[in-house]
């Protein structure tokens, strides 16, 4: 049906999106190379939340699922990593 179809593709570039949302802070960060505004516990939940959502899209073999959330906790942990390195400096 038609109608599945279409919720399947908005949920894949919701994903995608999803991911994509955390590049600008990554390159903000990385030229002012300032994360006093941000919160480490924030993103490191952003993380763990990631995390186990790409576990139980594992363990549906939901690879949509999984592929997206791949991606969100890469964008999302370059932003955790960026935070971590400039405060121990």
């Amino acid at each position: 049906m038609w109608v599945t179809s279409f919720i399947e593709i908005v949920f894949s570039l919701g994903l995608f999106i999803n991911a994509l949302l955390f590049v600008p802070q990554t390159i903000k960060i990385y030229k002012t190379k300032n994360v006093a505004e941000l919160s480490l516990l924030t993103f490191a939940g952003f993380n763990i939340i990631q995390l186990f959502t790409l576990l139980h899209g594992y363990l549906h073999r939901d690879y949509i699922l999984m592929g997206g959330y791949v991606l969100s906790l890469i964008t999302c942990g370059a932003v955790t990593c960026f935070i971590i390195f400039y405060r121990s400096k």
